[in-house]
């Protein structure tokens, strides 16, 4: 514990010196000296006031040092959280059952809690390190001379009776305060040591409990079925009942404390399907309060239409299942089996009975299955009951199982998925004759559970796909386009990533109940993690394949963003909006720069080998890439400067047409013909270029026409005004010009001028021919054209 006397004799001197001013001192006369007192060196009252300040600085500085701060009352705040998790976990292990998953998890746990001690620990000798430093400030004074000499002094040291006073109480405080924290400091620490000791026991026991497990799965663990006496079933069904009710509580102790460890991930993946229930909630009541909630069967959805909660809670357990390999068997089957029970909500009143009743029959095997796993011994009766279950299985597998596939949306992976239910429900029979339980049950396990989940998974690929047709739909709703778009092909289109997205989900799945996914996982990151040489550049595999992985998905985000913006490949709108297309282009041109500038953070390349890089890509572009180059930068400067946009009618050269799409290296252009023609940006920008549309979309349009009959010129213009009103193509904003280039008797040659939309120039026209013919034809005149 720190002490007085550990601090500076000096200031302990000063102390006493204080209290004892009483006791009656002998001074001699200062002697006389023949020098001239100007050149004598004195310390005046001033001096020994700053010395006196100083050294009340240093006390009042240590104190404010000293004191714990905020990030140490969190630290402790931690710590006693740390220590109340271990005190549950070293609870559980006293019972814990052999599950080979409980094991797991309380080994990831464990592991998780070792480093935070080791952290906490670290934390605790830097502050200790403070504490030591704060009483070097002290031993500092120690050289002060003038502080020195008025403690020697005890006639002056009576001037400064009060500002003693004031030392004596600042050190007091620090000094209690730095013992009172030091203590407080080495108490954690010796709590923190003391469980990390804990710790490692605990590591050590499950780490023996895991090998042993390694090696029973692996070797005869029973004896073979056909061995087993007769008087086995009675003990059997004795031990159910005894057994049962102590392994549902250690079962549910477990699960508990999983619940309580991962409390704050669950309740942030809750806080997410809330924002995403709300999303999708806010579209449907768009579209119902605008009369628009009709036209969603036209999208054919299976299951946005079955309301909000049961979809978002299908999302929410299926990433949960995911993001939860390590939690105890209890916790991970209820899961699944809550999973389950949202499919059942889902299909009820929508796939065939023959189909239905097929899935109820697998959720009844599987719950069986789960019961038996969890809360019953080992022995004859149970392994007879999962032989049982898994030649039901295998028969489900070969005949009742094609029910199920016709109802799904991916139906390619249910092939695979059946195959290896049949299989692990044939190894599972096998083994389990042959006295290998422990792998027997796991297999089981694994077969139920990825077929189940194949089937979940692609549910949740549907409803996904239908969130985004929603969103894109009320967004082209929200923006005047009531047009039903063709679904079925956009729907294509989207699967595909997430096809990949949830073969990963599934294969994971897979392996973690197998027990195998921790290995495959840590073998595949010593493979990526291992570093490699070529030359003077060390590189690992990881971060090649980290950044090849960054650039796919930042060209998939770039292609996918305009879905989220009501856009669609094969719009061709009049009202086209311009401005929302340029900020979709500025938006993929930074998603593209961010992703590449991001996968080469993550490849790890040195600056001065980026360099290096930079300085052969010049020289390659000094070589042959000035066209690729030219036409890049020209597609940035498109961008920005807008001379042309999506839905502009241009001409360049000999081309012309309506522009689909600008990239950055070139810009695809529909010519009334049907044809597409790709022109490079760079020729864009060296050529002259006529926009049609760059102010507005009309066109100034003429149609000669004659007249032949007893009229007159303004008879003639009044019918020509009232057939152009009646157009509803031809825009009146502008009033149309009537010229007459020859006028004769009951003969007149008229030009007539109007704008119409660009887009619709030809019919436009046609129909305004039409229109006049027959509002002269009705006035007796004739009219040719």
């Amino acid at each position: 514990m720190f002490q007085k006397r550990n601090f500076l004799h000096l200031l302990a001197t000063l102390i006493i010196l204080f209290f004892n001013s009483n006791v009656s001192s002998q001074t001699s006369s200062p002697k006389k000296e023949n020098r001239s007192k100007l050149f004598e060196e004195t310390t005046t009252d001033s001096d020994y006031l700053m010395a006196i300040e100083k050294a009340g600085e240093v006390m009042e500085s240590a104190y404010n040092d000293a004191d714990f701060d905020s990030a140490s009352h969190h630290l402790f705040g931690e710590i006693k959280r740390t220590q109340g998790k271990l005190d549950l976990i070293l609870a559980s292990l006293k019972d814990a059952n052999p599950n080979v998953r409980n094991q797991q998890m309380y080994y990831t746990v464990l592991k998780e809690l070792q480093q935070q001690l080791d952290e906490q620990n670290t934390a605790i000798n830097l502050r200790n390190q403070n504490l030591e430093k704060i009483k070097g400030r002290f031993i500092e004074l120690r050289k002060d001379k003038t502080l020195t000499g008025l403690l020697k002094d005890t006639i002056r040291r009576k001037q400064f009776k009060k500002e003693f006073a004031n030392l004596k109480k600042r050190y007091l405080a620090t000094d209690s305060l730095m013992t009172k924290n030091q203590g407080i400091l080495n108490t954690k620490k010796r709590l923190t040591v003391q469980r990390k000791i804990e710790v490692s026991n605990a590591l050590i026991t499950v780490e023996n409990k895991l090998e042993k497990s390694g090696i029973s799965i692996l070797h005869k663990e029973y004896p073979f079925l056909w061995s087993i006496n007769e008087s086995a079933p009675k003990k059997a069904k004795k031990a159910i009942k005894q057994n049962i009710g102590a392994k549902i509580i250690i079962e549910e102790s477990v699960a508990a404390y999983y619940l309580s460890y991962r409390t704050g991930g669950l309740i942030m993946l809750l806080f997410v399907m809330t924002l995403l229930g709300w999303y999708i909630s806010r579209n449907l009541k768009y579209l119902n309060a605008n009369g628009y909630n009709e036209n969603l069967s036209h999208f054919n959805f299976k299951y946005l239409n079955r309301g909000i909660l049961i979809p978002v809670g299908v999302i929410g357990l299926s990433i949960a299942v995911v993001s939860n390999l390590y939690a105890p068997a209890l916790f991970l089957e209820l899961l699944q089996l809550l999973l389950l029970g949202f499919l059942t909500v889902l299909f009820k009143n929508k796939w065939p009975k023959v189909a239905m009743k097929n899935w109820i029959f697998l959720l009844g095997l599987f719950f069986t299955l789960c019961f038996l796993d969890l809360f019953i011994e080992i022995g004859f009766f149970q392994r007879c009951a999962f032989i049982i279950i898994n030649i039901c299985g295998i028969r489900y597998g070969l005949i009742q199982i094609k029910s199920l596939k016709e109802q799904l949306y991916i139906k390619g992976f249910f092939k695979w998925a059946t195959v290896i239910f049949i299989g692990l429900n044939g190894l599972s029979i096998l083994y389990n004759l042959f006295g290998r339980v422990s792998l027997s049950n796991m297999l089981s396990l694994t077969a139920f559970i990825s077929l189940t989940q194949i089937v979940a998974l692609s549910v949740l690929l549907k409803i996904i796909l239908e969130i985004i047709i929603l969103q894109i739909y009320t967004i082209r709703i929200k923006r005047g386009f009531e047009k039903i778009f063709d679904h079925e092909s956009l729907s294509d289109t989207l699967k595909k990533p997430f096809i990949i997205v949830i073969s990963y989900m599934w294969l994971v799945v897979i392996a973690s109940n197998l027990n195998i996914w921790e290995a495959l996982r840590s073998s595949l990151g010593s493979l990526l993690s291992h570093p490699n040489t070529i030359g003077s550049i060390t590189f690992t595999l990881g971060n090649i394949v980290l950044f090849f992985i960054i650039i796919w998905v930042a060209h998939l985000l770039q292609k996918y963003v305009a879905y989220f913006f009501g856009e669609i490949e094969d719009e061709n709108e009049e009202e086209i909006n311009k401005r929302q297309h340029s900020k979709l282009l500025i938006t993929r041109l930074l998603v593209l720069m961010g992703g590449y500038l991001l996968a080469v953070a993550a490849s790890g390349m040195p600056l001065d080998k980026l360099s290096i890089l930079l300085g052969a890509l010049g020289v390659g572009v000094g070589l042959g890439l000035q066209n690729v180059v030219n036409n890049f930068v020209s597609g940035v400067i498109l961008i920005f400067d807008k001379p042309i946009q999506v839905g502009d009618v241009i001409e360049i050269s000999s081309e012309s047409g309506r522009v689909k799409s600008m990239g950055l290296r070139t810009t695809k252009i529909n010519a009334p013909n049907g044809a597409e023609i790709i022109i490079p940006n760079g020729n864009l920008l060296s050529q002259n270029i006529t926009n049609w549309t760059y102010t507005d979309n009309f066109k100034l349009v003429e149609i000669s026409i004659e007249i032949s009959g007893d009229t007159s010129p303004d008879d003639i213009n009044t019918i020509i005004m009232e057939a152009l009103k009646s157009l509803t193509l031809i825009n009146m904003n502008k009033t149309p010009q009537i010229y007459y280039s020859a006028i004769s008797e009951e003969k007149y040659k008229i030009l007539v001028k109007f704008w119409c939309s660009i887009y619709r120039t030809e019919e436009t026209v046609s129909n305004a021919r039409q229109v006049l013919f027959k509002s002269f034809k009705s006035k007796g005149l004739t009219f040719s054209a």
